[in-house]
């Protein structure tokens, strides 16, 4: 049984996520195969991943490869942690809208870089999904870890023809969090969960039967760190009736009230941890991340390696959908799939995030019925942003990814219909490299862009850093703490720790 790993070069899924799969016995012959574009980083952590494998004595030679179809051959399942463009065009994402007033925390999910970021994923996932359905094994299961996560699982289900899952760890943090403002341990508390990736709902929150979710606001709002670092998230359920899963910086971002004006932005986040809200706090600490970790890498090789022990196995689904689809345990998650039903007034084709059930026979999916209202409108708003982007991704069509900006929450309550198309030409232009579809269409971008100069027509840029940026911190810096240097590198969740879970 073949595991392929694409996107291996990201330290913090990939040895995370290899170190869950080997955990598990029965999964420990399996066969292992790392690719990435980028030789450096696919070196490092293929070095550090196999001196792991060496450690917990297992017999297992990682394959690493440029060659993404050979690592592909004959996979019975493919793990996607891919970032199109890398740290370069994930700048560019959340730089050009901050020069027409969008502020975003992450801009990874939705609004301007959202979307950006989607027609990047898409030029790729072309290719991708036509190797899978080549070389890999028929049936193939494609892990999504990217994000934009319900666009890209859209995407590779609609148009890859690929059997995909989209994989997130927000409705595991939320539970936590849930949980310990209760007064109770994680386990002790059942949730369903459904809605969006990123904007999925609680809709019942049980200890030993008994539903909480009349209780949870006052139990959240009396926690003084949670009442600080999560505004928005309280302040969505006091208006909508049910908690969210997604942090209170990305939340803010789906949404066009909470980051619309910039001098009100600080009432709502809080800069403690770069998650409540910091502009382009995510850019932040994945950039810090990538230079620790490309300077710090020799000392890596010297600290204790990974034990694959269930105690150290993360929440991540992952390595539970692959142990339950290959030894019959049933596991249950939350996964985003193809709608088709499942929650009765969102549309039937959009990627959902709710409960399922995992076993030999496949990924199980129950049947939610009607989210309330008010939340499912919530949902609606982006998965309207969602299909726009994804069938203008699809097609090179520039007038659909227009429509996808003005439609976006957020961007659209910043941005006037003008403001909106000159961006798009701006950011068309300058992710030029990563667009192939949209090659005729960058070329008359450039041609107004230039015709506006001439004419004295551009629309000038907001001089602004955004409400709340923080400095990046440079090698040296970083290196005055190099235990938390080390641990923002090593994290997949890199939002793991909030001020309200350190208590």
């Amino acid at each position: 049984m073949k595991i392929a790993f694409i996107g291996a070069g990201s330290i913090g899924f990939t040895r995370r996520l290899l170190a869950d799969i080997l955990t598990v016995p029965e999964l420990r012959q399996a066969e292992i195969a790392f690719t990435d574009i980028n030789k450096h980083n696919l070196d490092m952590v293929t070095q550090l991943c196999q001196r792991d494998i060496e450690a917990n004595g297992l017999d297992i030679k990682i394959h690493a490869t440029l060659n993404r179809r050979e690592a592909f051959k004959g996979a019975k399942y493919v793990v996607n942690c891919v970032r199109i463009g890398m740290l370069e065009a994930f700048a560019k994402d959340v730089e050009i809208p901050l020069k027409y007033g969008v502020d975003q925390c992450v801009g990874d999910t939705l609004c301007a870089g959202g979307i950006m970021y989607a027609q990047r994923d898409i030029a790729f996932l072309e290719g991708l999904c036509r190797d899978i359905n080549e070389v890999c094994l028929p049936g193939c299961l494609l892990l999504n870890y990217s994000n934009p996560n319900a666009m890209v699982t859209w995407y590779c289900l609609k148009y890859g023809h690929v059997n995909t899952v989209g994989l997130c760890h927000g409705v595991q943090g939320g539970h936590a969090l849930i949980a310990r403002a209760l007064g109770y341990k994680k386990e002790e508390i059942d949730i369903i969960c459904a809605g969006i990736n990123h904007m999925t709902w609680y809709i019942s929150v049980k200890h030993n039967g008994e539903e909480l979710n009349g209780r949870l606001l006052e139990a959240l709002m009396a926690d003084p760190e949670i009442a600080q670092t999560e505004k928005v998230r309280i302040d969505m359920m006091k208006r909508f009736g049910y908690f969210s899963t997604e942090s209170n910086g990305h939340l803010s971002e789906y949404v066009p009230w909470y980051r619309k004006h910039t001098d009100k932005i600080k009432d709502w986040i809080d800069l403690g941890v770069w998650i409540n809200g910091e502009t382009g706090g995510y850019l932040r600490v994945c950039t810090e991340g990538r230079n620790w970790f490309e300077t710090d890498f020799p000392n890596w090789l010297k600290e204790p390696p990974m034990a694959y022990v269930p105690e150290k196995r993360s929440s991540e689904h992952g390595s539970y959908i692959i142990e339950s689809l290959e030894t019959g345990r049933v596991y249950r998650g939350h996964f985003n799939v193809m709608n088709q039903g499942c929650i009765t007034n969102l549309p039937y084709e959009c990627v959902v995030e709710v409960p399922g059930f995992v076993d030999t026979h496949g990924i199980n999916i129950p049947r939610i019925g009607d989210l309330p209202l008010g939340c499912a409108a919530c949902c609606q708003s982006n998965i309207t942003v969602q299909k726009l982007a994804v069938e203008a991704g699809a097609h090179g069509d520039i007038n659909l990814l227009r429509q996808a900006m003005m439609m976006d929450p957020l961007t659209g309550a910043v941005c006037d219909p003008n403001a909106i198309w000159q961006m798009v030409d701006e950011m068309l232009i300058e992710e030029a490299e990563w667009l192939p579809q949209y090659a005729e269409e960058i070329g008359r971008a450039k041609a107004r862009w230039a015709d506006a100069e001439r004419n004295g027509t551009l629309i000038p840029p907001i001089v602004t850093q955004g409400a709340a940026r923080l400095h990046t911190k440079t090698v040296e810096e970083m290196a005055k703490d190099k235990a938390e240097a080390r641990k923002n590198a090593a994290e997949a969740d890199k939002a793991k720790e909030r001020p309200a879970a350190k208590k």
